[in-house]
């Protein structure tokens, strides 16, 4: 099968043994897959990660023991746990300090044509949700995550830092949970494309500092923490999204002087990205920009890290 992977340093789509589940797998046929900033990080050398990226997917159980999976349309939560240790058995199985990550961690991930998965990591996608709305599922789980960790009060005022697709994306979700955010970039042409899309939104220099209650960081950018820090109030809350290749050199002094409280949130659940997706309630399609096939994965990825683009996917044989 074809498989878009890093082996030794050298990316690039290669010809690969298709692989075969093991014990309480599926093999799962990939239809579609999201090129997200996680993935261009990789491709920076985020993680030292070898072998096939990827990890936003859905697609069709080809095989598996369990024959009610046969033919079942899913996605897949990306983290795969040992489910023995204490952190498992008190269900943090996506902290599991044993867990493989998907395209990202020791697991070869959904840049391919074919892919295995624990069963227990499926979810079946509905059948009125199309493909390209199903790639979202996980990087919506993930701002979802956000409520799961910070109760976040109708009247709080709430800043995501970040127009690019985890931005826009965490100010839909939010939107929907009655606390509509002021999304915050730096780029003019798409903070006019989010306020197309009915998200309020305004350029960074726009903004008066220690104003907001909650800050979510989002912006892909070490420099973005340097910002959350400056819109937060006094005992405010910062959730740090952002993943990158690099390191990030901040001075402390002020999350003490001001009491702040600093969240990190990776990974989220998916039965409400999916019942909200289903329902209607989420329209994250209009972030979609391009859609390339598998066999042209290199000038994706080319496309997907130009400036101004959002969302990429990958449509598979």
């Amino acid at each position: 099968m074809l498989a878009f992977a890093r082996h030794k340093d050298q990316l690039g789509l290669r010809d690969v043994a298709r692989p075969s589940p093991a014990a309480g797998e599926a093999l799962v046929r990939v239809r579609a897959a999201g090129i997200c900033n996680t993935d261009l990080e990789i491709i920076r050398g985020y993680m030292r990660f070898e072998g096939t990226l990827g990890h936003e997917l859905v697609g069709v159980v080809e095989a598996c023991a369990d024959a009610s999976w046969l033919g079942a349309r899913v996605t897949a939560e990306i983290n795969l746990a040992c489910q023995r240790c204490d952190l498992c058995q008190r269900g943090l199985q996506r902290h599991c300090p044993t867990r493989r990550v998907l395209g990202i961690l020791d697991k070869d991930g959904a840049f391919a044509e074919y892919v295995t998965l624990p069963i227990e990591n499926l979810h079946r996608v509905p059948d009125g949700l199309s493909d390209r709305a199903a790639c979202f599922i996980e990087p919506l789980a993930a701002c979802f995550e956000i409520l799961e960790q910070v109760a976040i009060n109708p009247r709080d005022r709430v800043a995501v830092l970040g127009d690019g697709k985890l931005g826009m994306l965490t100010a839909m979700v939010l939107s929907n949970n009655g606390t509509p955010p002021v999304l915050v970039g730096k780029h003019a042409s798409k903070i006019a494309r989010a306020q197309r899309m009915g998200i309020r939104s305004t350029l960074a220099h726009e903004l008066s500092p220690k104003s907001y209650d909650v800050v979510i960081e989002a912006t892909g950018s070490p420099s973005g923490m340097q910002l959350a820090t400056s819109l937060v109030r006094p005992r405010g809350t910062i959730v740090l999204k952002s993943t990158y290749h690099g390191e990030l050199t901040l001075q402390a002094a002020p999350w003490v002087i001001d009491e702040l409280t600093i969240v990190g949130s990776r990974c989220g659940p998916f039965p409400p990205a999916l019942s909200q997706l289903a329902a209607g309630r989420l329209l994250p399609e209009g972030l979609i920009d391009a859609v390339f096939p598998l066999h042209d994965i290199e000038r994706a990825v080319q496309h997907a890290s130009e400036p101004g683009v959002l969302k990429v996917l990958l449509q598979m044989p």
